[in-house]
């Protein structure tokens, strides 16, 4: 996201002020615009491009390399791409393949074609890119930029929802990182925080009833960096946008649990909170409650033998993790050979 996109966060307030006085929006869209010039102030501009391998097979530590390869696609923006690293390794699609790669015993092949500035129309020139590639397991990290660029749900999520029934058509197994919560920003003050926060999350719902109708399966990242942000500046970038390499360690192994769960490498699941259940529930209300529990998977399930009913599909919250631990560092990971860009 770039200090541009800060800026039309707060020209989207237009839209959910329509009851108050016009006094009162003249007001508040000052202090917004006072507080967007504010953090344009105080954010460096980031001025290298992700790493260029985007065609990677990585094996994990002890891992044989002549055994086939598993295949793994990363779609999306720039947190999809890792912009903000410099390592090819540190991208979160590089971490997902060595952690995979070490839990399966086999190498890893991820090909990468998430674009920075990317938004949900984008997504079926992605994976369109894809289709000579065969593919087990796709991962996509999306919805950031339509915030920001005032794409609204009912105009980005239908694309998303297309995109991940084209590749389930194709056999892959699809999981989704839904949009982080742009609330979390350092910079952004309030009310431009709360209003980043509002925008983003409702974009997160409508993903998540998207994704499972279309029989993928999300995890939520919600302001899962945040709380690390507020006290860890190593997890930020040089941009103070996106994160470091730290910081998408953290976001890779949110989403890995559901990325082995779905290709079938075991994984140990309970309650995403104290307060929340497993039991099969409307997939509306399985968003809702992912929103405020980040790191917690939503994926579709059956009740009394249908997968929708009148208030739409079925869906199960829990969060998941490894059956067994990672036990090496991703350090000791080695790609195997580096091809083109696909």
């Amino acid at each position: 996201m770039t200090l541009r996109r800060t800026h039309r966060i707060a020209l989207f307030t237009g839209g959910g002020l329509g009851g108050l006085a016009i006094t009162a929006v003249g007001a508040l869209a000052g202090v917004i615009w006072g507080e967007v010039k504010l953090a344009e102030r105080r954010i460096p501009v980031a001025k290298d491009a992700p790493p260029e391998h985007n065609d990677t097979i990585w094996a994990a530590a002890g891992v044989s390399r002549t055994r086939p390869p598993i295949r793994v696609a990363m779609l999306g923006d720039s947190t999809a791409a890792g912009y903000g690293v410099y390592r090819d390794r540190d991208t979160p699609g590089a971490q997902l393949a060595i952690g995979i790669s070490e839990a399966a015993r086999r190498p890893v092949h991820i090909t990468n074609v998430a674009v920075v500035g990317a938004e949900s129309p984008d997504l079926p020139v992605q994976v369109d890119a894809l289709r000579r590639v065969p593919l087990d397991l796709a991962v996509i990290m999306i919805g950031a930029n339509d915030v920001t660029e005032r794409t609204k749900p009912s105009v980005a999520v239908p694309f998303l929802e297309d995109c991940v029934g084209r590749l389930r058509n194709r056999g892959a197994e699809v999981v989704m990182g839904t949009c982080p919560d742009l609330g979390t920003i350092r910079p952004l003050a309030q009310p431009l925080r709360a209003l980043a926060r509002r925008l983003s999350r409702e974009m997160a719902k409508q993903q998540t009833v998207a994704v499972v109708r279309a029989g993928g399966r999300t995890v939520s990242l919600g302001d899962l960096l945040g709380p690390l942000f507020m006290t860890h500046l190593e997890f930020f970038s040089e941009d103070q946008f996106h994160p470091s390499a730290a910081g998408y360690a953290e976001a890779a192994r949110a989403v890995l649990p559901s990325c082995l769960d779905a290709l079938g490498l075991g994984t140990r699941a309970r309650s995403a909170s104290t307060f929340t259940t497993r039991r099969v529930k409307p997939a509306k209300k399985a968003a809702a409650q992912a929103v405020a529990h980040p790191g917690t998977e939503v994926s579709g399930a059956e009740r009394f033998g249908k997968t929708e009913g009148r208030r739409g599909p079925f869906a199960q919250l829990r969060r998941r993790v490894p059956r067994r631990p990672q036990t090496r560092s991703p350090e000791d990971a080695v790609p195997v050979n580096v091809g083109p860009s696909t």
